[in-house]
């Protein structure tokens, strides 16, 4: 059975379908692809590459004439079948071969390409030196999700046809060559040595790479097999910190997923300016070098380890398991997310998972709230890379937590042995996880997938309580606010779920004792009611919060207040911070400022510190001072970006050290820049004063370079803040210039956007002759930045720059990056002449108002002079 739910705009959520959007099918199949074999030489210094690409093929039926393979941009210079020359058609995108003997079923057929290929746009790509970067790397490296693998060998380019592979490489002796499988020969000749890879287990064409460097290798080792890290050389350390718990993380997956790591050995590949975080080929994940942690990085930063985390889990979901089309692609993108908090609760802890997860689906509810909203699995789109989003990674690791939750821990953990067991070496679609699960427990989770999975969105829960001394019964009163009770289509966008409410009792023990009830939540709104033997200290529903859900509290102070301290579960304790700040009062920053400097967990502490910042009373920064000294870095930063809100003297004063002698935290200390640039710009009303801060922020990008630039950074940020200064305009242009450090360059085209926004006329012009120039610019990286500051803008000039990087580049995520900023531009634009206007009609107003009152003084003296 086949599920389509259409996206469409409503008032409240934009469509994720736009101009263009079609249905897209897995095309016909000729027959089974049962290997591919690259023999290929690069020609580094000239960024081409040239040889021939075999492709062994099973016809499925008799007949068959023409064979169309991808291909774009390649120079075709021959074919062949055997010895026989085939006839061809190359478009520049497909090639069609006209086979001279058609097919026989069953009867295997071997056709060799031969063909060459300069400067590739997208597939392969040559880092080199250039006179701006002359440190750089000689470097080179594939990326073929979703369908860039066509840029570089002609092939089957969809994820359904799966085949062994073989790449033989020539490449200068200097360099090594890695790719996927074994290395089953090297061979020297003269200056030119040749790698020969072999991947014995069937695999997708996007997942096929080769990585070419001087690269430093390190060897570690899973029950035999190698385990390598390989990074650019003077590198080792940051290889080993980043990416040294690998053989336990390899343990872990094979143990959770039921299915020992399937392939001869894992290998890291750090490589340079890679347009992504990391891309999972199969038993050869490339990452960025950004990734490649110093101490002092490693202090609060644990993304790094879970990037490596989640490119190992495709090793199963997505390699192992393949999926049959893009638009089931959240079965490996949301597993491989949801393993992050897998290996977050075993490294780290129960509420170290619980809050990870909390923000996997925070960052899809800002997607949905703000970009727009679609069912998880679709099929309708423009190009299949605009589907990686935060509905596929982040919203698809919470269904799995939910999965998890409707089947607990035992039977989930079958069902997911059944799912991999069953389809290892094969692909599958969203129905093959239905199945597996129906298989392992007997449950039809179809329901939970009809709500989650195949339409858009998710329950918003506003919650009510009461007690009833005299009978003792609790009510709670639970309301669906997704559903607008106006609208008389609305009840389709209820959702219909069983949830665990559970009642704490503080009998003197530790911890609390709870009374859960199961209740079906499926109503607009609904009211519970729950005989008790005596109040509750707390109430907390959705006990342990599983289910992917927004929800507000509606509680009254003291049940609040209980929550907040003893609720055992860290996102009940979340929840309760939110409905506490937005109560306010003094006796709420008392309880909120006592959690921050007693709670155990860093996370609550963490939201804590933001509650507080939305409190605007004096008293907030008396409660949030102790949190500067926190043991935590990342409560810090949070205490620090709370403190910025309140554009004081006193927030300057505290922060202002932070930022001038730093932090054992580079995100602290940017964080303290960041925030001295934002409260400057309201509180330094002089010349001099704006002088000072500005010479700090000078000195900090002249002298504190280190790890990603992320400290210089801060201080790009802070200027950004400072919108009406020409001084911070000309600093930031400075750092926009080729040669800065990527990620330091990257900033600062970022903040243009930022700053754009208070400055005059000939500024803004200054602004957009530097985004006009840096339009251009190849790097997927920079049209990133570029599309991001255009899309801050208040000018319609921005627009037609928008459009100009829409139209140009290669890249369908930057085009819609593009393309929406066009959008929010047109709306700021519409909203600033809206108010213009109104601005206009005030001031005729306020004009008419005052010759209408002077007439009347001038009625009143004639009055009062004509009566005496």
């Amino acid at each position: 059975m086949s599920h389509f739910f259409f996206d469409s705009e409503t008032k409240k959520h934009k469509s994720f379908e736009m101009a263009g959007a079609r249905p897209h099918y897995n095309p016909d199949h000729p027959g089974q692809v049962e290997h591919i074999f690259l023999d290929l030489t690069l020609d580094i210094p000239g960024q081409s590459f040239g040889g021939t690409c075999q492709i062994r093929l099973k016809p499925v039926r008799s007949g068959i004439k023409t064979l169309v393979l991808d291909a774009v941009d390649l120079q075709i210079e021959g074919v062949k079948v055997g010895r026989a020359k085939q006839p061809f058609d190359y478009d520049g995108e497909q090639l069609q071969i006209h086979l001279k003997q058609p097919t026989t079923a069953g009867k295997v057929f071997t056709v060799a390409i031969a063909y060459s290929v300069h400067q590739p746009q997208r597939g392969l790509y040559f880092v080199q030196p250039d006179e701006h970067y002359p440190d750089k790397p000689t470097q080179v490296w594939t990326q073929g999700e979703d369908e860039d693998s066509r840029f570089w060998f002609p092939c089957f380019d969809y994820p359904g046809q799966l085949a062994t592979s073989e790449i033989r490489v020539r490449v200068p002796k200097a360099y090594m060559a890695i790719s996927n499988g074994e290395l089953i020969e090297t061979e020297v000749d003269g200056k030119q040595k040749i790698y020969h890879w072999l991947q014995r287990q069937v695999h997708p064409t996007y997942l096929m790479t080769l990585a070419v460097g001087e690269f430093a290798e390190i060897i570690d080792d899973w029950q035999g097999k190698p385990v390598t890290y390989y990074v650019e050389k003077g590198r080792e350390d940051q290889a080993q910190l980043t990416m040294g718990k690998t053989p336990q993380m390899i343990e872990f997956f094979s143990e959770y997923y039921g299915y020992p790591y399937a392939y001869p050995k894992y290998a890291q590949v750090c490589v340079d300016d890679f347009i992504f975080g990391g891309m999972e080929n199969t038993s050869t994940t490339l990452l960025t070098d950004r990734c490649l942690l110093d101490e002092r990085a490693a202090l609060d930063n644990r993304s790094a380890e879970s990037l490596v985390a989640h490119e190992l889990a495709h090793q199963w979901f997505g390699d192992l398991v393949v999926i049959k089309h893009w638009s089931h692609a959240w079965i490996k993108e949301g597993m491989a997310s949801y393993s992050e908090v897998m290996w977050t609760n075993h490294e780290y802890g129960a509420e170290d998972a619980a809050y990870y997860r909390l923000n996997e689906a925070r960052n899809y509810f800002n997607e949905d709230s703000n970009r727009y909203r679609r069912p998880v699995v679709t099929h309708v789109y423009r190009e299949a890379i605009e589907l990686y989003d935060r509905h596929l990674y982040e919203k698809g690791a919470c269904i799995y937590h939910m999965i998890r939750a409707e089947l607990g821990d035992e039977l989930f953990w079958r069902a997911i042995h059944t799912f991999v067991q069953d389809n290892a070496h094969q692909t599958v679609e969203t129905i093959d996880l239905l199945r597996a699960i129906e298989k392992a427990t007997g449950r039809n989770l179809l329901f939970l997938f009809d709500q989650y999975v195949y339409r858009g969105g998710h329950p918003e829960y506003k919650l009510g309580y009461s007690w009833d001394a005299d009978h003792k019964m609790a009510k709670v009163t639970v309301t669906q606010t997704q559903v607008d009770p106006k609208d008389k289509n609305s009840a389709k966008e209820l959702f219909d779920l069983t949830l665990p409410i559970a009642f704490g009792f503080d009998r003197g023990k530790q911890p609390l004792e709870f009374q859960t009830f199961t209740v079906r939540v499926h109503e607009q709104e609904q009211s519970f009611y729950f005989g008790l033997p005596e109040k509750p200290l707390l109430i907390s529903f959705d006990q342990g919060n599983h289910y992917l859900k927004q929800v507000t509290l509606e509680y009254p102070l003291p049940e609040l207040k209980a929550q907040l301290k003893q609720d055992p579960d860290p996102l009940s304790r979340i929840y309760a911070a939110q409905a506490l700040a937005k109560k306010g009062g003094l006796e709420v920053i008392k309880s909120l400022g006592e959690a921050l400097t007693t709670d155990g967990f860093w996370g609550l502490r963490v939201e804590v510190a933001k509650q507080l910042a939305q409190i605007k009373l004096d008293q907030v920064l008396t409660a949030l001072k102790p949190g500067l000294k926190d043991k935590d870095a990342r409560v810090r930063r949070a205490v620090i970006e709370a403190m910025a809100t309140f554009k004081t003297d006193e927030s300057y004063k505290a922060i202002k050290p932070l930022a001038e002698k730093g932090d054992p935290s580079y995100y602290v200390e940017a964080s303290a820049l960041r925030a001295v640039g934002a409260i400057a710009s309201s509180t330094l009303t002089t010349k001099p004063k704006e002088t000072k801060v500005i010479k700090l922020f000078k000195s900090v990008l002249k002298d504190r370079a280190g790890w990603n630039e992320v400290v210089r950074s801060g201080a790009i940020g802070a200027l950004s803040q400072m919108k009406t200064s020409t001084a911070a305009l000309d600093l930031i242009l400075t750092y926009t210039e080729a040669g800065t450090p990527q990620p330091l360059r990257l900033a600062a085209i970022r903040a243009l956007g930022s700053i754009s926004t208070g400055q005059p006329s000939e500024q803004l012009q200054r602004i957009l002759d530097r985004l006009s120039v840096l339009v251009g610019e190849s790097f997927f990286l920079t049209q990133v930045s570029v599309s991001a500051s255009l899309g801050q803008m208040e000018t319609p000039k921005a627009i037609s720059l928008l459009k100009t990087l829409a139209n140009q580049t290669p890249d369908g995520r930057v085009r819609r990056m593009a393309e929406e900023s066009v959008k929010r531009v047109q709306a700021r634009v519409k909203s600033n002449q809206a108010l213009s206007t109104l601005q206009e009609e005030v001031q005729q107003l306020q004009q008419a108002n005052q010759e209408l009152k002077s007439r009347l003084a001038d009625l009143e003296a004639k009055s009062k002079s004509s009566g005496t």
